[in-house]
C-alpha cells in the first residue's frame, strides 16, 4: 500500500511534524529523507528491506558501495543523501565539542566517537587535540589498520601534537568486533604514547575504545 493510502497522522512525514523525530522509526526516518518508494513498495518498505539486510544503516553506509548500490530502491543520489545526512550529524556532535572544555567521558564526546568509528569494518586510530583550557582544536584520524589491528607510530603521533601545539590530548580507536574491552597491546601502547608526550609536556587524558554502542575509558579503568 502507497504511503498516501495510509491514516494521515500515520505517514511518516506527518509524524514527524506531529510528534518529532523520536517517535519515528529507522525505516520510517529512511522514508523521509528517501521521499518516495519503488515500484510495489512504499518508501518504508525500501527501509525495511535495507534494515533486515544489513541490520543498521551505520552498517549499510560503510558498506561496499556496490553492494549498496546492489539494493533495491538505492540508486547513487540516494546513498549521497544518506551519507551527507549521516555527516551532518557527525558535525552537530563535534559542534557541540567546540564549545567550553572537552571532557573525555561525556555522552557528547562517546557519541561522536560511536558516530565516527563504531561502524568501520577495521580499526581506526585517532587523535582529540586540546588547548590549554581543554578545548578542542581538532579530531584527526592518525592511522588504519586491518579489522583487528592498527599500527601506532609514536613518532608520528608526536609530530601531529607539536603540528597542532596541542596541551593535551585523548585518544580513541575502535574495535570492529564490537567488544570495547582494552587489549593488551592497548594499554601498552598507551603507556608508550603517555611516556613520549611527557616529554613534550603534552599531558595524555584518556584513551578510548569505542565497541558496538559502549565506549572504554582506560583512565576510568586506572590505567593511565
Amino acid at each position: 500500500m502507497a504511503i498516501s493510502e495510509w491514516l494521515v497522522s500515520e505517514q511518516p512525514r506527518q509524524k514527524l511534524y506531529d510528534q518529532g523525530p523520536s517517535a519515528l522509526s529507522d525505516a520510517e526516518l529512511l522514508a523521509v529523507i528517501f521521499g518516495s518508494g519503488t515500484k510495489g513498495r512504499s518508501a518504508v518498505d525500501v527501509g525495511r528491506r535495507l534494515l533486515e539486510r544489513f541490520g543498521t544503516i551505520g552498517n549499510f553506509l560503510t558498506a561496499d558501495r556496490e553492494e549498496c548500490l546492489e539494493q533495491l530502491g538505492i540508486g547513487p543520489v540516494r546513498l549521497l543523501v544518506l551519507q551527507a545526512a549521516l555527516e551532518l550529524a557527525r558535525r552537530q556532535y563535534f559542534d557541540q565539542l567546540q564549545v567550553g572544555p572537552v571532557r573525555p567521558d561525556t555522552e557528547t564526546a562517546n557519541r561522536y566517537r560511536q558516530m565516527r568509528l563504531r561502524d568501520l569494518p577495521y580499526e581506526v586510530f585517532c587523535c582529540l587535540h586540546l588547548d590549554a583550557r581543554h578545548r578542542l582544536i581538532t579530531f584527526d584520524e592518525l592511522f588504519r589498520g586491518t579489522i583487528d589491528h592498527a599500527h601506532v607510530h609514536v613518532g608520528e603521533v608526536a609530530r601531529q601534537v607539536l603540528l597542532r601545539n596541542s596541551a593535551s590530548v585523548i585518544f580513541a580507536h575502535n574495535h570492529p568486533s564490537g567488544v570495547p574491552a582494552p587489549s593488551n597491546a592497548d594499554i601498552e601502547i598507551t603507556q608508550r604514547l603517555r611516556r613520549a608526550l611527557r616529554e613534550l609536556d603534552v599531558q595524555v587524558v584518556d584513551h578510548v575504545v569505542v565497541g558496538d554502542g559502549e565506549c572504554v575509558s582506560l583512565a576510568k579503568r586506572g590505567l593511565i
